[in-house]
């Protein structure tokens, strides 16, 4: 099969992801669980023989990458524009703590309404720097070649959802992604497309005359 592919891969646990707090940009490493994941998951990504890894610099992202680059080594490039979205004055907080904090921002952020807390960005500007790393990680991709990126729930689905065109009234339909899961985006016949989200297994090839370049 010659069509490219790329795993957009969300970093493993921390311990603030298991305590319900927004991390954002905050440095929060990876806790042993997080490891754990990130080791167990990287090996079944290895099948896939990626010709880079790249990855947002925050640790735990690195750390994460760092698992699957040790089965191929690859030596991940770090990409600022992979981050998690900035989440201002809510980073560090619960989800409860928030809403007692900022009610009506939390409330315009529940429903769906693009509200940035005090010093965040908002969704569509971590889509614009997502979706900027995405179309050149993609033009990097030779025919039949997969690459590997490392980065965060928030930042991934609307990061995602903007390269593929998606607009942004449509975001909410997508769901967010568990500790070291993944999306794989593959090349249609008609351009870029999900095949798989919040995956955490590889997925069956699909055997279709509606991919690029297909054998059939």
């Amino acid at each position: 099969m010659t069509t490219r592919r790329m795993v957009v891969w969300r970093h493993g646990q921390t311990a603030w992801n298991a305590r319900g707090m927004a991390q954002g940009q905050t440095d929060v490493p990876l806790d042993e669980m997080g490891l754990e994941q990130a080791r167990n998951a990287a090996a079944r990504l290895a099948s896939l023989r990626p010709v880079y890894i790249r990855t947002s610099d925050l640790s735990r992202a690195v750390d994460t990458a760092n698992a699957r680059a040790a089965l191929t080594g690859l030596d991940p490039s770090t990409d600022p524009r992979l981050r998690e979205m900035h989440m201002g004055a809510r980073q560090g907080l619960s989800l409860s703590k928030a809403f007692e904090l900022f009610p009506e921002q939390m409330q315009a952020w529940r429903e769906g309404r693009d509200v940035a807390l005090p010093g965040a960005e908002s969704y569509g500007e971590v889509a614009e720097r997502m979706a900027g790393a995405l179309t050149e990680a993609a033009d990097a991709l030779e025919a039949g070649q997969t690459g590997v990126l490392v980065s965060h729930g928030a930042a991934m689905r609307v990061g995602i959802c903007r390269y593929l065109g998606l607009p942004q009234q449509h975001w909410s339909a997508f769901g967010g992604f568990s500790n070291c899961s993944w999306a794989l985006l593959e090349e249609g016949r008609l351009g870029w497309r999900v095949a798989e989200w919040n995956a955490g297994s590889l997925p069956e090839p699909v055997l279709s005359d509606d991919l690029v370049n297909s054998d059939d």
